[in-house]
């Protein structure tokens, strides 16, 4: 059975002209690429350029795409390869896009083809974007190395790049499943989407299982603030657990039985409509089989509205934050999992969802998610966390039109969280980094419509020692 091993993990700190993937092994069969990106041109859409070993070698390409209603092909030559679409800067705030490439045989004396799909949203019924793309590098050289682009322009910051190896063989490790990566010491099978891990041996296994976030609350036409998503529920025996809890231990696992790892999805922020929503609920997460007793992560507590109902957040693995129309009341965490959200007062910006290491922090205050959990050992391994190797950190509670300084919307808790909005602008909250199970911002204003950001996708990690 084929493995996919992580080959580098790059996520941008700044605005950066191009990124490169230097000395890529020639262990593997394939190579896959996975983007989420966004440009600084001023202008809707931009190309992500690629560009193989340095070389100037003509590319050849077809492209087939949709762009709203319509749709439509190209084909062309060019020095990189080029039609493979991200978001520019008039595209809605925080809208990066989902590209991933394919590169069989990047090894071989032969040409090379590429595939790529992509897609970016820019939160209107006529401005989103998707495409197919399929291209031949005529150069028989093999791929060492790969620069990717903006073209006339920069990767913005937050930007992530995700470079795998195909092989198939399991490269010594001990199981199937999920992307395989190791440090030398241990192997590690991460899991950023619902899956099967099956042991070719008899293991003794740590584990990482974060539920999804919880989605920020949104607003409308009120001087409140919406309180931020609860992080997902954090289970370990690496490094720390989340809700202060001491670490669990690890599981014995048998030779030949297929686990099921089910990766919760974060939940969707409060959306427009009424006097605001609620986030939703992220949705819990889990690692279950024959003879081990599951292992579920709680899912994080949606952050709350002025909807008229009490005004407090949700609770979940991490409680939601409260909405100004809650005041003192705060939700709950799980029990060794996660921590409560903040509250607020009716002169505050909304509270911040609880965090994996921390309570949210109170509106009346800064309105900050609570902190996620610093796991550096698996971060480092598997290229995920946030934050240098945090996981699952609060959303920041929106901030109001009047009362400075809780106009500002809080920050999002270390590991992920999405920040709140500004009550000034108004703004909508932001959305948590993906596969951390952070939550999302809560949305801040009056003056109109703002929504809550969305909570982030879980994850699941297996390790165990080489």
């Amino acid at each position: 059975m084929a493995n996919m091993e992580l080959i580098e993990a790059k996520t941008l700190t700044t605005n950066t002209a191009t990124i490169t993937f230097s000395s890529i092994p020639a262990t593997y069969t394939d190579l896959k690429l996975l983007v989420s990106s966004r440009s600084t041109l001023s202008a809707n859409y931009n190309y992500l350029t690629v560009n193989f070993n340095g070389a100037s070698t003509t590319w050849n390409y077809k492209v087939l795409y949709a762009v709203g209603s319509s749709v439509g092909s190209a084909s062309s030559t060019a020095s990189y390869l080029e039609y493979v679409w991200q978001p520019a800067a008039n595209v809605t705030a925080n809208g990066f896009s989902n590209i991933e490439l394919y590169i069989p045989n990047y090894t071989s004396s032969a040409y090379k083809s590429i595939s790529s799909d992509f897609v970016s949203e820019n939160n209107s019924a006529t401005g989103n974007i998707l495409g197919l793309n399929a291209a031949l590098w005529p150069n028989t050289a093999a791929i060492t190395s790969i620069t990717l682009g903006a073209d006339g322009a920069s990767l913005l910051a937050g930007s992530t790049f995700y470079l795998y190896g195909i092989s198939n063989v399991t490269s010594g490790s001990k199981a199937t499943g999920g992307i395989v990566s190791s440090d030398g010491t241990y192997w590690y099978h991460m899991f950023p989407y619902s899956g099967t891990f099956t042991p070719t041996a008899a293991l003794t296994a740590d584990y990482l299982v974060i539920a999804g976030g919880g989605g920020g609350g949104s607003l409308n036409y009120r001087d409140e603030g919406a309180g931020g998503g609860g992080a997902g529920g954090l289970r370990s025996t690496v490094g720390a657990t989340g809700g202060g809890g001491s670490l669990e231990t690890a599981v014995a696992l048998t030779s030949g039985t297929a686990y099921t790892i089910s990766v919760g999805a974060g939940g969707a922020g409060g959306g427009a409509g009424g006097l605001g929503y609620y986030g939703s609920n992220g949705v819990n997460s889990s690692i279950a089989g024959t003879g081990l007793t599951t292992i579920t992560s709680v899912a994080g507590g949606g952050g709350a509205a002025p909807d008229g109902s009490s005004g407090i957040g949700n609770n979940g693995g991490s409680g939601g934050g409260t909405s100004t129309y809650g005041q003192s009341s705060v939700s709950s965490g799980t029990a060794n999992q996660g921590y409560a959200g903040g509250n607020t007062a009716s002169t505050g910006r909304g509270g911040g969802g609880g965090g994996a290491g921390a309570v949210g922090v109170n509106g009346v205050t800064s309105g900050a998610g609570g902190v996620g959990v610093l796991i550096s050992a698996i971060a480092s391994a598997t290229g995920t966390g946030a934050n240098s190797g945090y996981y699952a950190g609060g959303g920041g509670g929106g901030g109001r039109v009047t009362n400075a300084p809780e106009m500002t919307g809080g920050s999002g808790g270390l590991g992920g969280g999405g920040a709140g909005g500004t009550g000034a602008v108004p703004q909508s909250g932001f959305n948590a980094i993906t596969n951390t199970g952070s939550g999302g911002g809560g949305g801040g204003g009056y003056a109109g419509q703002t929504l809550g950001g969305n909570g982030a996708s879980g994850l699941v990690v297996i390790r165990y020692a080489i």
